[in-house]
């Protein structure tokens, strides 16, 4: 412990913060100027990590949820040799591994992309879920610490009221977060938007709570010593701090705690850039230097974090000799891999719904994947992931033996905690809900494209065959959005999702198994509620067939010189099988039905492989229980789409079905229609 070291190290930060925002002319000066101090104090005395392997999987983990302080990040790290001075010199620009909002770089010490307020922090608790539910299983030894930080408008964001719930119902004492608290937003004081006090809230929650002077290293240093003490709650600790902290005007005068210093260069507001980097002991000629004394400081700290580690590791490894068979389970949770797994020998009865038939699909996964957090806001018993409870517990407080984590009415939380359990590694997460209410997940499922995480998302009641409960709760619009997202790339030039809507019980079973084989990216599985007609095997083995949509698209009926191509996806297709009997038998025609789960994926197919499924050359019919967009493209110019383009109403399926023109015998008349 060094005072004049250790304010010399957090007035670095703030030097290196603010220089980085006026060369690029944007950014958030005045919260990293904040927070300094705690993070110095957090990385240099408590953070355990190894700077010779920082993708060491049993690492405490920072996850920041203002991103907008990005610099802090950068500049922290700069000290901790993650980032060259070309790289801080370089923030926001093309190119740069500095961008403006922190985006998933592990070899440097960012463990989620943040930008969106109140995710940051929410996937910190999914991670601290997921060492939780891995320290159950291996052993008390894997004790790592789950580090957040938050801003004002993360805590205002209401995902956070999700996120602080259910940290404080599990009693996740592994989650640490420490709440800049300046009382300064982007445009307006805190005082102007909210009068609650958020430390009694916490502590309603079942957090424990602790107010520091978030400049006091004294404090700062007892209060994380406290907290990684805590054996019962999550901790949070309230800074209060400075906006713009160390800035001073032209003529030397104190310049701290104005909005304006939130977010624009220093130089463009009332302080001095100059004058401040003076401050704050800074060489103005050389901004992006690191203080001599504080290089020297850091390179003993880099090598106490390294031995501290390999200590670490070789408790890690007296483990490994003592538990082979469980060390070896270990690896294989981490590595991604899946045990064999045979979705062929999944019996399913005779038409189901696609919710019920995904419901054996999970509990077979109980059954054979451990390593799997399936989650339900609220509707275990109604999207069917009931299947994989009833083979498992729930999570608890001092109980993380389960595998099913209820996490009552709150989607977009739950989501979020999906990304932060993939975050973190060595857990498959799985979250379902009613497929309207993907709505209020949309930000969550975002961020799972842009991170590129292998999320399951179950979305059941997949259309206006909800029926009784009326347009609130009869998708529409949902899958055309969702769909959207096929067509998205993300950094690594991929599709960004998966979206797939099986036609029926034994696409289902195929549609978990690309799920679950998808590693790359995140998959929806949208499902109906209601019972569908198992699509007629051609050949005698329907999954068989079914496998053909690992190719995104496939015939589910095939003829030679077929007078018109019917295509859908979903439980749409089995309407088509009974429209298709009536073309051939009244009006002898020949008939190709295509189920096309996945429009991204059969894309990427060969042109000829496509052109088998959809030629050109022949008309083509699609039938959706969405916006006719969902198969248009499919369709081409010389095809017709019918679908809805109108909410929902209150009455029977059945009588949706017949009021909206989707029975068999109306699809009929439609293509007939089409072929005039």
């Amino acid at each position: 412990m060094n005072k004049e070291l250790d304010q010399l190290a957090a007035d670095n930060i703030r030097a290196l913060a603010i220089s980085m925002v006026e060369k690029a002319s944007s950014g958030h000066p005045g919260g990293p100027m904040g927070g300094a101090d705690y993070m110095h104090i957090l990385y240099s005395e408590f953070f355990n990590f190894d700077p010779s392997d920082m993708e060491w999987p049993f690492r405490d983990r920072f996850f920041m949820d203002a991103g907008h302080l990005s610099s802090l990040m950068y500049a922290q790290y700069y000290l901790l040799g993650n980032y060259k001075k070309d790289d801080i010199a370089n923030f926001r620009q093309w190119g740069s591994i500095t961008p403006g909002h922190p985006e998933v770089d592990v070899a440097r010490g960012i463990e989620n992309t943040s930008g969106p307020l109140g995710q940051g922090h929410t996937m910190g608790v999914g991670a601290a879920i997921a060492a939780k539910f891995l320290q159950a299983r291996f052993g008390d030894w894997m004790n790592h610490k789950i580090y957040g930080f938050i801003s004002d408008g993360g805590v205002q964001e209401e995902i956070s009221q999700g996120a602080g719930r259910i940290a404080g119902h599990l009693g996740l004492n592994n989650f640490i977060m420490f709440y800049d608290s300046n009382d300064v937003q982007l445009s307006s004081k805190t005082d102007e938007v909210t009068s609650e006090d958020t430390a009694k809230k916490y502590e309603a929650w079942g957090w424990k709570v602790v107010t520091i002077d978030g400049h006091d290293h004294e404090q700062i240093r007892k209060a994380l010593k406290d907290a990684n003490a805590e054996t019962e709650k999550p901790t949070l600790i309230i800074g209060e701090t400075i906006m713009g902290k160390g800035c001073v005007t032209a003529d030397g005068s104190m310049y701290e705690g104005y909005t304006e210093l939130h977010g624009k260069p220093i130089g463009d507001t009332g302080a001095d850039y100059d004058k401040t980097m003076q401050n704050l002991g800074a060489d103005v000629a050389k901004p992006f230097d690191i203080y001599e004394k504080v290089e020297a400081f850091y390179a003993d700290i880099i090598e106490n974090k390294t031995k501290s580690a390999a200590k670490k590791k070789e408790e890690i490894n007296a483990w490994r000799k003592a538990n082979a068979a469980l060390a070896a389970k270990l690896d294989t949770y981490l590595s991604g891999d899946l045990p064999d797994l045979d979705f062929g020998s999944i019996a399913q009865k005779e038409g189901l719904a696609t919710r019920a038939a995904s419901s054996a699909v999970l509990g077979y996964l109980a059954e054979n994947v451990e390593n799997m957090i399936v989650s339900s806001a609220d509707l275990s018993n109604s999207d069917k992931t009931d299947g994989f409870l009833k083979k498992t517990t729930i999570l608890k407080k001092g109980d993380f033996s389960g595998a099913f984590l209820q996490s009552g009415v709150a989607e977009l939380t739950m989501a979020t905690i999906a990304n932060g359990i993939a975050l973190h590694g060595g857990i498959i997460p799985v979250v379902a809900t009613f497929f309207v209410f993907s709505d209020y997940m949309k930000p969550a499922i975002r961020l799972s494209c842009i991170q590129e995480l292998p999320v399951k998302y179950v979305w059941t009641h997949d259309a206006f065959r909800v029926g009784e409960d009326g347009p609130t709760h009869q998708p529409i619009e949902q899958e055309a959005q969702i769909r959207l997202l096929e067509k998205l790339k993300n950094h690594s030039h991929e599709q960004s999702f998966v979206a797939l809507r099986p036609a029926d019980s034994m696409e289902t079973n195929v549609a978990w198994k690309m799920a679950m084989e998808n590693t790359k990216t995140p998959t929806g599985l949208i499902l109906s509620r209601q019972g569908i007609k198992d699509v007629p095997a051609q050949n005698g083995n329907r999954y068989t067939e079914a496998l053909g949509a690992e190719k995104g698209g496939y015939l589910v009926k095939e003829v030679a010189n077929a007078d018109v191509v019917l295509i859908a996806n979903g439980s749409e297709v089995s309407t088509l099988v009974e429209a298709a009997e009536l073309l051939e038998s009244k009006k002898g025609l020949k008939v190709n039905i295509a189920s096309i789960p996945s429009e991204g994926i059969f894309r990427q197919q060969s042109r000829e492989y496509q052109e088998s499924i959809i030629p050109a050359n022949k008309p083509i019919f699609g039938l959706t229980a969405g916006l006719p967009i969902n198969l248009e493209s499919l369709a081409g110019p010389n095809g017709k789409v019918f679908g809805l383009e109108h909410f929902g109403y209150s009455a029977p399926a059945k009588v949706l079905d017949e009021k909206f023109g989707f029975t068999g015998a109306q699809v009929f008349d439609q293509v007939v229609d089409f072929l005039k």
